[in-house]
């Protein structure tokens, strides 16, 4: 890593190309217009055959200096540092600075890259590119100029451990919008590197990221459960939040996640869990717990008693009820007046 400081103060970590990869792009590139070169000069040769020995000497080197000199300087200028063989390679060529090179730097580097590299085979180049501190040859000295990588392979995102399956979902009511990303960080690279870690120094680092977790979220803890498996499950309910918000899947208005507050006197927001945390989740004071207390909390197992509730007991089909009998009308009076029904 190159640290290179602009006008601006401004501090750059540019990867420098290194030999064996400027090589092969120089390797590239020379082959190109070589190839050129020669396709060129036959045609030219063909059509001036009429021409004096001298003239067709005029041409060859006129060709020479057009193919091999003029055209990289021309693609570097207009590519703004790439080359055929540096576009293979994911190379460029920048100022001193960072900045895009122009026809100057350009010129100078194709200009100097025919002694370096045509007249002496790139033995001058090879050495003065392992003697340079940032791999520069003679011609990028005078040019101030630097070759870097531009494709560099991405680190790959470390695995932290999911939480015990009895700890999802239990701290979806958790506020943690006062959780600074610094904070998050400290807590991911721990979950990442805790199994490499001695069980004491695991085990206390865990205990102080959980109490700076709770100091910032203003809720304590839940009582009996290990502070590593605490911080896997507010981690992983973090990620449950910004999924959501990402791909619009909120309760209702468009994916806000607004926290529940607690209630005074509504009850603990957290239930205490009887069994200790599965996993790579070691328990409090780094006692080893025996395969056997692995497994959900007490409260949800299923109920004591072998057979279904009462409640759920089956019962006889009902029977409907058979329909009223019909009141038999009065009897009419001797007037022949009927009463209202």
């Amino acid at each position: 890593m190159s640290d290179l400081v602009t006008g601006d103060a401004v501090v750059l970590g540019l990867r420098p190309a290194r030999l064996p990869s400027r090589a092969l792009a120089i390797v590239i590139d020379l082959a190109v217009q070589w190839a050129v070169f020669l396709v060129v000069t036959t045609v030219v040769v063909a059509a001036t055959s009429s021409l004096d020995e001298a003239a067709q000497m005029a041409i060859s080197i006129a060709l020479f200096l057009l193919v091999l000199v003029g055209v990289p300087i021309a693609v570097e200028t207009l590519s703004r540092g790439r080359s055929l063989g540096k576009l293979v390679c994911g190379l460029r060529v920048v100022r001193d600075d960072g900045g895009p090179i122009r026809f100057r730097h350009a010129l100078v580097r194709g200009a100097m890259g025919v002694v370096e590299l045509l007249m002496t085979f790139g033995v001058v180049a090879i050495i003065a590119s392992l003697v340079s501190a940032r791999g520069r040859r003679v011609g990028d000295v005078f040019a101030g100029t630097l070759v870097v990588r531009e494709r560099v392979p991405g680190a790959r995102a470390a695995y932290v451990p999911p939480p015990p399956p009895w700890l999802a979902g239990r701290f979806t009511q958790l506020d943690l919008s006062a959780v600074p990303e610094g904070l998050w960080l400290a807590i991911r690279q721990y979950l990442t590197r805790m199994n490499q870690l001695d069980p004491h120094v695991s085990a206390s680092m865990a205990a102080r990221l959980g109490d700076d977790l709770v100091a910032c979220t203003g809720t304590p803890a839940p009582p009996g459960v290990p502070a590593a498996a605490y911080l896997a499950a507010v981690v992983h309910e973090r990620r449950e939040r910004d999924a959501r918000r990402a791909f619009g899947e909120g309760g209702g208005g468009g994916g806000s996640l607004a926290p529940v507050p607690h209630v005074p006197g509504a009850g603990a927001p957290y239930a205490a869990p009887v069994a200790q945390a599965p996993g790579p989740f070691a328990a409090p004071g780094g006692q080893v717990v025996p395969p056997a207390a692995y497994g959900p909390p007490a409260s949800y197992g299923p109920p004591a008693s072998s057979g279904p509730p009462a409640s759920y007991a089956p019962q006889a089909p009902a029977v409907p009820a058979a329909p009223p009998a019909e009141t038999p009308a009065p009897d009419r009076p001797a007037t022949g007046f009927a009463p209202p029904a």
